[in-house]
């Protein structure tokens, strides 16, 4: 996984109103999990753009007041209406601790039933993930070339490496070739 660079200064007061004003100045209530104590700070606005809006999950370093924690992004909340970003969640990652992210997929190859004719659907942008996170690939790379017409690739047809675990539901449908009126129109005709 790619890597992320980010610093962040603690935090004692807590409650809405003080975090209502961290967000006029421009900054974002954070909290870091997952290893130790629970420890709460800030960042500044400017500094997460790049991590939070990219479809790429990336590891953490963060440096809190001189202090280094690696970490992943667990959760964040956004304004329903101007989305703007009003808490992040952040897990602590070691290399003993198995942990589960979301990474993206991408398909690779033409599909034969997109040949015959059919439209190619891809019914899952990310999927859940575990293992250690040194291990964790930037994507899930799916070859969808011998997928025929009106057939579905499912999250259970997906080799992951070893140490790797999808989380996902076995029959949960990643990508399928639907049959459009043309290809149908053709089958019928022969």
């Amino acid at each position: 996984m790619k890597t992320f660079e980010l610093n962040g200064t603690l935090r004692n007061e807590y409650g809405k109103k003080f975090a209502k004003s961290l967000r006029k100045q421009d900054q974002i209530p954070c909290n870091l999990y997952g290893l130790g104590e629970n420890i709460t700070f800030t960042v500044n606005v400017a500094d997460v753009r790049k991590l939070l809006y990219t479809p790429d999950t990336m590891v953490v370093l963060l440096n809190i007041d001189g202090k280094q924690h690696t970490a992943v992004v667990k959760e964040t909340q956004f304004h329903p209406v101007s989305e703007i970003c009003f808490h992040i969640d952040f897990l602590e990652v070691n290399d003993q601790k198995p942990v589960t992210v979301q990474i993206p997929v991408t398909l690779t190859g033409l599909a034969e039933g997109v040949k015959a004719g059919g439209k190619l659907s891809l019914g899952m942008r990310k999927l859940k993930v575990n293992g250690i996170y040194t291990n964790i690939p930037e994507r899930v790379i799916v070859d969808i070339t011998n997928l025929g017409l009106g057939k579905k690739l499912a999250v259970g047809d997906i080799q992951m490496a070893e140490g790797l675990r999808l989380m996902n539901p076995k029959d949960q449908c990643v990508a399928e070739v639907k049959a459009t009126r043309a290809s149908a129109e053709a089958a019928a005709a022969e």
